[in-house]
């Protein structure tokens, strides 16, 4: 069994799993940061690979990118770190990042590093579905990779119903037809689509992201679906405090006020 479908079974509700960019602190090794959330009982893990153009990450996610493109983070170092991290992490961990670098690395290639080094899954914002089901998933079924693929308010049931029959994992539902980043509260228009697609009765668990940064965003994802995923929020106090311990101590605080 994955290690994201073992997550999914044992606990259906309020799972959290946090986003940080690899390389951003470019001080902190991402193998630190790893496991430092996995011993405090994070659920799961999306690693960023740095791009220069993040289309659909907000101005943080952005800045983090930058910086550690400017430290030195590169695909291949990234693997490079992770190579051992499965000697005490057994959560799941999961690659977000966009096309161009992937592509540029090799997808045969990519998939394959990513089995090696112990990555469960991959989220490609930038992916279209037509590409994946031609190009990418057969390589990555090959490699036990779980690709995730992520619908908004405006995507169609059709769509999400075809994503839920070829896809494995989870789906990632993203909370607003926006870029990433923090808001206070979730108004009756995504309640209502939160809603609306656990009426469609999916195969795959859901989790919520985008936006999710204090105790109102994170009760509402949570009870809309299997869980949270936080990325700004995380990012930007990892970007404040250059240590891992106290970001993730300042937004469970955060979270739970």
């Amino acid at each position: 069994m994955s290690r994201i479908k073992d997550l999914f079974e044992n606990k259906t509700t309020g799972i959290l799993s946090l986003y940080f960019c690899a390389g951003h602190p470019t001080n902190i090794p991402t193998s630190h940061i790893i496991r430092t959330l996995a011993r405090r009982g994070i659920d799961m893990l999306e690693i960023g690979i740095p791009f220069s153009d993040p289309m659909a990450d907000g101005p943080v996610i952005q800045d983090a990118a930058t910086k550690s493109l400017h430290g030195g983070m590169t695909l291949r170092r990234l693997f490079t770190e992770l190579e051992d991290i499965r000697s005490d992490v057994s959560i799941p961990l999961i690659l977000m990042g966009y096309l161009n670098p992937i592509m540029q690395f090799g997808i045969e290639a990519f998939c394959q590093r990513c089995a090696e080094v112990g990555i469960d899954g991959v989220i490609i914002p930038d992916l279209p579905f037509a590409d994946y089901l031609r190009d990418i998933k057969p390589v990555a079924n090959r490699y036990g990779l779980n690709v995730i693929m992520l619908i908004t308010p405006e995507t169609s049931d059709e769509r999400i119903r075809l994503i839920d029959e070829h896809t494995d994992g989870f789906i990632y539902m993203v909370s607003s037809a926006a870029t990433t980043g923090a808001q206070r509260e979730f108004d009756a228009q995504k309640q209502a689509y939160f809603k609306h697609v656990d009426d469609l009765k999916l195969r795959n668990p859901r989790m919520i992201g985008f936006g999710i940064s204090n105790k109102q965003t994170l009760a509402s994802a949570q009870s809309a679906a299997a869980g949270a995923i936080i990325g700004s929020k995380f990012v930007s106090l990892l970007d404040e405090t250059q240590d891992p311990e106290v970001a993730l101590t300042r937004l469970l605080e955060a979270l739970n006020s």
